[in-house]
């Protein structure tokens, strides 16, 4: 049966819409983890939908996905409001893709680099206990390439390879929590080589460090690759150390989604 004059328009305007939407949330999202909408403002519909010029139902839906993640509320006799960064959901990729790219995103690597510095040294320990055989070869076969990669100055496959070699790492460690980090580590990776916060070659202590990483788990030294994925975390933290001491950033900088500058 041929398609209705009406669903082929909206098969036409569904990726136009697709693209509003994702522009119109990506503002607001954005505008939420600077500061530019801050904690107790009130979003108004029929002026986003002027602001943006999308339809009403664009505009629900972004809330919608606002609402979701913790960003928003709506709320009887006074409308959609603002609510603070203690009720968002910093696990959501959106949520640290928007972090980074605000003028919070030091303190957005700071947590993350924390985060993955209590995580991922442990599931380099289970990794060595637990990876196949044919897994951990190919998890040093991928630290080669990345050495090739940062050697030549090829930053685009640099970080592809750099996202794969963590996420085996997680999924290796058998713990399904540990995996479900994946995204939230290919965020910040992609948001340190977008935002120019990542050497442009790799220091080779970096490249030596993701080796041992490998190697250690192939040879199931569940010690030794928690101790060089500690080493790795603690250089990469150094690297952004240096970055907030360029650019004068305090020990603690203001919460996400404060007004302060």
């Amino acid at each position: 049966m041929e398609p209705s004059s009406s669903e082929v328009a909206a098969a036409q305007t569904a990726p136009a819409e697709a693209g509003l939407h994702a522009r119109v949330l990506d503002h607001l999202g954005t505008a939420i983890c600077g500061g530019e909408l801050a904690p107790g403002a009130i979003l108004n519909i029929d002026e986003l939908v002027d602001r943006y010029a999308v339809s009403r139902s664009v505009v629900r839906e972004v809330l919608r996905v606002l609402a979701s993640i913790g960003f928003i509320e709506a709320r009887r006799r006074v409308g959609v409001m603002i609510l603070p960064a203690s009720a968002w959901n910093v696990f959501d990729p959106q949520v640290i893709r928007w972090r980074l790219a605000s003028a919070g995103r030091m303190a957005q690597l700071r947590s993350i680099t924390e985060l993955r510095t209590a995580v991922e040294p442990h599931a380099a320990y289970l990794a060595a206990n637990r990876i196949g055989h044919d897994e951990a070869s190919d998890l040093v076969g991928l630290a080669a390439k990345m050495w090739a990669a940062g050697e030549a100055g090829d930053e685009e496959r640099f970080l592809h390879l750099d996202i794969e070699f963590h996420r085996r790492v997680l999924l290796a460690s058998g713990n399904e929590m540990f995996v479900r980090l994946q995204d939230l580590v290919a965020e910040v990776l992609t948001g340190r080589h977008k935002h120019h916060l990542m050497p442009h070659h790799p220091h080779e202590e970096a490249l030596q460090m993701h080796a041992d990483v490998a190697q250690a788990i192939q040879r199931r030294d569940g010690a030794r690759a928690r101790q060089a994925m500690v080493q790795l975390m603690e250089q990469a933290f150094g690297e952004m150390k240096s970055l907030w001491e360029q650019i004068g950033m305090p020990d603690r900088e203001a919460p996400p989604g404060s007004t302060s500058r």
